[in-house]
């Protein structure tokens, strides 16, 4: 046999052994590719981020009413939000323009579900929950507010975002049925604006009612309690009591006079 030839034929199965571990090798990471980018993209498509927390239900229907007639041409508005697991319910309340110098009321009804364990403290709820205006140099007071709901922990805080206010804050929350009402009241003006006076957030808060319980008594029982304890604003008697602070926050702003300065 040439011995050209008997070379050629020798050296044949290692060549096919080499080509065959070449290809093979070449699958396996074309397999291992082909896992990791599947793996990638199955773990973008569930991960709990993407997922919104609370859900804002289209057509809600209100289930507390916050009249204050001295302010029906102001912005209002109501909406309600939905936790997406724990089936928690905030019904949210608004009077007044979000970024303005006018006074501007929000009240949060707060009903939760097994979303969270406990309430968190009254300052972190009020900046976690207002973060939309930015606030900063948020202050517990050590003073309760007295109101128709029980003593209110009273939160103060500066905006930060949009037209500068100063707000008063509110929490109350309620260990059966498990229920927490807060909000705030901030006013915009010169130098930052000025803190709306207790008393006008106290009187604000006596006008926040129940509709509808729904399938919640105790709820309807808390409401009802709340309304015995109502001050009319200062005043027993329903036909006496007494509307010029609204008249003042949501009417008199534009018209005040600038106040005077002294060697003027």
């Amino acid at each position: 046999m040439h011995p050209a030839l008997h070379s050629w034929r020798d050296d044949l199965p290692s060549v096919l052994i080499r080509l065959l571990a070449y290809l093979a090798a070449a699958a396996l990471l074309s397999i291992a590719a082909a896992q990791y980018f599947q793996s990638k993209n199955g773990i973008t498509a569930i991960d709990p981020a993407d997922k919104r927390a609370w859900i804002d239900i289209e057509k809600p229907f209100p289930a507390f009413a916050l009249a204050i007639p001295e302010a029906a041409d102001a912005p209002s508005s109501y909406a309600i939000r939905r936790h997406a697991e724990g089936n928690g319910r905030k019904d949210i309340l608004t009077l007044g323009d979000a970024d303005g110098i006018a006074p501007y009321l929000s009240v949060e009804i707060y009903r939760p579900g097994t979303e969270i364990d406990s309430f968190a403290a009254p300052e972190t709820e009020i900046a976690t929950s207002a973060k939309p205006l930015g606030p900063v140099n948020v202050v517990r007071s050590d003073e309760p507010l007295e109101s128709k709901f029980g003593p209110l922990t009273i939160v103060t805080f500066a905006t930060s975002v949009g037209t500068p206010r100063q707000c008063l804050a509110f929490v109350r929350a309620y260990p059966d049925p498990r229920l927490q009402i807060s909000g705030w009241f901030c006013q915009g003006g010169e130098n930052g604006g000025t803190l709306v006076e207790r008393s006008t957030l106290s009187c604000a808060l006596d006008r926040l009612t129940l509709l509808s319980a729904g399938s919640e008594p105790k709820v309807g029982a808390l409401f009802a309690q709340a309304e015995l304890q109502r001050t009319y604003c200062g005043q027993r008697d329903t036909i006496l009591a007494p509307t010029p602070k609204y008249k003042v926050l949501w009417k008199a702003l534009e018209t005040r006079p600038e106040p005077r300065r002294i060697g003027r």
